[in-house]
């Protein structure tokens, strides 16, 4: 796996450029970037959301920097899906130029542009569905129906002079499904005899042995859940989720129960999967929030956002007791989803928090209410003996999640040096449908605070991680201009050290000694006095309390 950075040499004409800009190595940002001829197309524009290490990070989104400034080269963005680390970073792009066209199918373009208008943004969009094809430029592409925990999913074939790309986006191989549409096998037999040159392929489940089970298995599971139930039900899902809304609405009228959507994100996702036919509503089933309260507690059913423990979702506010649902004795919680990676620590926090309240908490650990959305192992053999690809980039996943699908396409006869593990960066070029690592880009992370887009740093979440974990110690001083001598203090002050102020006391002194010292040594420049006054403090909080908070001194001088 590529770690140095290094430049991609200038791009030849017929040369087709590929970079995954985000989604390499971690759960979300997916994003692709292909060029050739002096035009860029791009493949999903997602969103990563934050960890415990990234504290006050509303989202991350891809580095935005390699095309920065090609932004009149761009012919498209091409969205697989309506998943938020597929279409969540489309707002932030579209700041840079709102005229980028966006292609996608029926459900996926109407998510986007319910996003796109609470950012005051009037997208140009394509709605196209498998079987249809479109040239953008020099890309000729064809999409693929693929089976996804989403309705109204694609793949794409991306056909230039240089090759032919299969691009998966997310998928599995749910032979049963819920809407009856299945990921189209024979169209990808059909694109592999043609000769797919380059494989990019869902990794997520790559490490899990055999098949993912069947979506329509958890519909029942529901029910008897929501059966047994005494008293309320409130059952957790990503807002997107459009099979799993539908299985909550047919277990909630089988039982005499009403569902209200709680969350702002389910109320407007689920309002337009009904509205395009997406989501079937039994009648007298949805009842407002507001008027729910009115419901006995035995007929009701709640859906909501909140099942991986973000902090500001409706579940977490729950479990810390700062919702107006308050969850007690012999209430039902359901989380109806997979765990993401690095979730897992706020997602048991939520449980725990819900357990304590006297809930019972029903999850996938201890009863089967979530399938995953993306093919396991067992399904990844099949595409590769189906597609015989020439070359294969895993995509969508972990590292661990890239290493196992390489694995699987090398067990089916893709030779080892056709299979690339790349990282977000990498630059691979493809003429005549051979594969080589040209380059590798330094990308980032690009956090979103609040108002604020890129502008907050790794060196700003370190600085945060160690206010909230370390505390904070503020000198100030006053020394005599000429003779350096301390005339006021040293004053301490400390938040979150969880020390009475009083045991600076110790410390004064050493304060007052160093300035003396600087003094006599000619030192007389306020900053580098603080710097003596910061390592002065340092060495004494950490050898005396085995601590490193963050310490401010301010030195005037009069």
């Amino acid at each position: 796996m590529p770690t140095s950075v290094y430049d991609p040499p200038k791009l030849d004409r017929g040369t087709l450029r590929i970079i995954p800009i985000g989604g390499l190595g971690e759960i979300g940002r997916n994003m692709t970037y292909f060029e050739i001829n002096g035009k860029i197309l791009i493949v999903d524009c997602g969103v990563l959301f934050p960890e415990v290490e990234q504290p006050g990070v509303d989202l991350i989104l891809p580095d935005f920097s390699p095309i920065k400034d090609r932004l009149d080269d761009v012919v498209g963005v091409m969205l697989t899906h309506g998943h938020e680390d597929h279409i969540g970073g489309v707002p932030y792009l579209l700041r840079l130029r709102n005229d980028i066209p966006l292609i996608g199918s029926g459900l996926t373009l109407a998510l986007v542009e319910a996003k796109l208008k609470e950012h005051r943004i009037k997208p140009y969009s394509l709605t196209v569905k498998e079987g249809q094809k479109e040239q953008l430029g020099p890309f000729d592409l064809e999409f693929v129906a693929v089976n996804h925990s989403i309705p109204d999913a694609l793949a794409v074939a991306i056909k230039t002079e240089a090759g032919t790309v299969l691009a998966t986006g997310d998928f599995k191989m749910d032979q049963l499904p819920l809407d009856g549409r299945l990921t189209d096998l024979r169209e990808f037999a059909r694109l592999g005899k043609e000769g797919v040159d380059l494989f990019l392929v869902d990794s997520t489940n790559a490490d899990v042995p055999g098949f993912t089970p069947l979506e329509r298995s958890i519909g029942p599971v529901l029910d008897q859940v929501i059966a047994r139930a005494p008293r309320r039900v409130i059952i957790a899902s990503f807002s997107s989720h459009v099979h799993r809304v539908q299985q909550v609405l047919d277990a909630a009228h089988a039982n005499g129960r009403r569902v209200a959507f709680l969350g702002r994100s389910m109320v407007r996702n689920m309002t337009i999967a009904a509205e395009l036919g997406y989501l079937k509503v039994p009648e007298n089933v949805l009842i407002e929030y507001k008027k729910a309260k009115d419901i006995p507690d035995d007929k009701i059913v709640y859906m909501s956002t909140g099942s991986q423990g973000e902090p500001m979702a409706v579940l977490s506010r729950m479990a810390n007791m700062d919702h107006a649902i308050e969850v007690g004795d012999g209430d039902t919680v359901i989380l109806a989803s997979s765990q993401i990676p690095g979730n897992e620590n706020a997602i048991y926090r939520v449980i725990d928090g819900l357990t304590k309240l006297g809930a019972n908490v029903v999850h996938k650990g201890n009863a089967k209410v979530h399938v995953s959305g993306h093919a396991a192992a067992g399904e990844l053999l099949y595409c590769y003996n189906i597609i015989q690809p020439k070359n294969v980039l895993p995509v969508h996943g972990e590292y661990r999640h890239l290493v196992a699908n390489a694995d699987l396409a090398i067990d089916t006869g893709v030779p080892e040096e056709n299979t690339f593990l790349a990282e977000d960066g990498t630059v691979l070029d493809m003429r005549n449908g051979e594969v080589d690592v040209v380059g590798q880009l330094d990308l980032g992370f690009v956090y979103v605070d609040g108002s604020s887009v890129g502008e907050i740093t790794d060196a700003d979440l370190k600085d945060r991680r160690i206010l909230g974990e370390e505390g904070f110690i503020s000198i100030i001083v006053v020394v005599e201009a000429q003779t350096g001598k301390v005339i006021v203090g040293p004053e301490i002050h400390a938040k979150g050290f969880a020390e009475d102020d009083k045991v600076f006391d110790s410390v004064k002194p050493k304060i007052e000694q160093a300035l003396a010292e600087a003094a006599r040594n000619g030192v007389r420049d306020s900053h580098a006095l603080s710097q003596i006054v910061r390592r002065t403090v340092g060495r004494w909080v950490n050898t005396s309390y085995r601590r490193r908070p963050m310490i401010v001194p301010l030195v005037i001088e009069a």
